[in-house]
């Protein structure tokens, strides 16, 4: 069972700075993995990213001298995280990248709240939702559907598989943010170690499976290397930390809304720097989003100090 919440209330205020840092890292790294795309495959990609996301934790578990976690069990946990929080969904992004634009990709991942509220209600009973949290799941998801205009797709969106791509991939981020919620936070380790757990097992499932994977030619540039360092220090490797942090104080489905901020970050940048098509209706839906996570705020207070059961 979960160990028992302590911390005041009102520290739990302090998550909101992972929180925010989660959405900037996570929306910029479709950005990244865009241009990592432009001189590496898919799979040579994910393998890169947790390599690299990989070595950031050992460094950090190494300097702040924590200790490895030892239960067997654990690690069985572990290397179901590391499938659904990792390489499962890190694939399907990076294979949909390349048919689809990386706004629409930071666009697709919004709908983690979606898939981890359906999750959680079935799976998480301390975290039934009341009337407020409920309207402001949907009032985000609105705003994602807004953005992403439904009524207008065209040629110019990608092939509708590559967006079911990242829908598996989003449906895998649920499964992982409740899984580690029933599971993996029971045991009591920090967020540094859980996290440099996960990554480490999820490097190594990528590396067995490189061999038929991560073929092809590789082409580096500076572009393409420092995109993914990014990936993986940042978006790999401190947003591991920050993301068990926040699921641990806030709860899976809360945690799992940061994924509405991600799209205004992702599709920004897909304007500015690749020069991606802005319409009226992304940042109408944007600010519909922002809207739903304020509404939810209530909900997200009460579970920052709220006891675990």
């Amino acid at each position: 069972m979960p160990t028992t919440d302590t911390t005041p209330p009102s520290t739990g205020r302090s998550v909101l700075v992972p929180y925010l840092a989660l959405a900037l890292t996570w929306g910029a790294s479709f950005l990244f993995i865009k241009v990592a795309l432009s001189g590496l495959s898919p799979a040579q990609t994910v393998l890169g990213r947790l390599a690299l996301g990989a070595l950031a934790l050992n460094a950090i578990m190494l300097v702040t001298r924590r200790r490895w976690p030892r239960r067997p069990v654990f690690w069985a946990h572990m290397g179901v995280v590391a499938l659904l929080l990792c390489v499962v969904p890190f694939l399907l992004f990076a294979w949909a990248g390349q048919y689809i634009p990386s706004g629409l990709s930071s666009i697709y991942n919004a709908t983690t709240p979606l898939m981890t509220m359906l999750v959680t209600l079935a799976a998480l009973r301390q975290e039934r939702l009341g009337a407020t949290g409920v309207l402001g799941l949907l009032l985000g998801a609105a705003g994602v559907v807004v953005v992403l205009a439904p009524w207008n797709l065209d040629a110019e969106t990608g092939p509708w598989w590559a967006q079911a791509a990242c829908l598996g991939a989003t449906f895998c981020y649920g499964l992982s943010f409740a899984y580690t919620r029933r599971f993996v936070l029971a045991y009591g380790h920090d967020a540094p170690t859980i996290a440099a757990a996960q990554v480490s097992v999820a490097t190594l499932i990528m590396l067995v499976l490189s061999p038929l994977l991560a073929t092809g030619p590789v082409r580096l540039d500076l572009p393409v290397v420092a995109s993914v360092v990014a990936l993986g220090v940042l978006g790999t490797g401190l947003a591991y930390v920050w993301n068990t942090s926040v699921i641990a104080r806030w709860g899976a489905t809360a945690a799992s809304s940061v994924t509405y901020l991600t799209p205004l970050v992702g599709v920004v940048l897909g304007v500015l720097v690749l020069g991606e098509t802005l319409t009226w209706n992304q940042p109408v839906g944007a600010v519909i989003v922002v809207a739903g996570i304020m509404t939810g705020r209530g909900v997200i207070g009460s579970w920052s100090g709220r006891r675990s059961p």
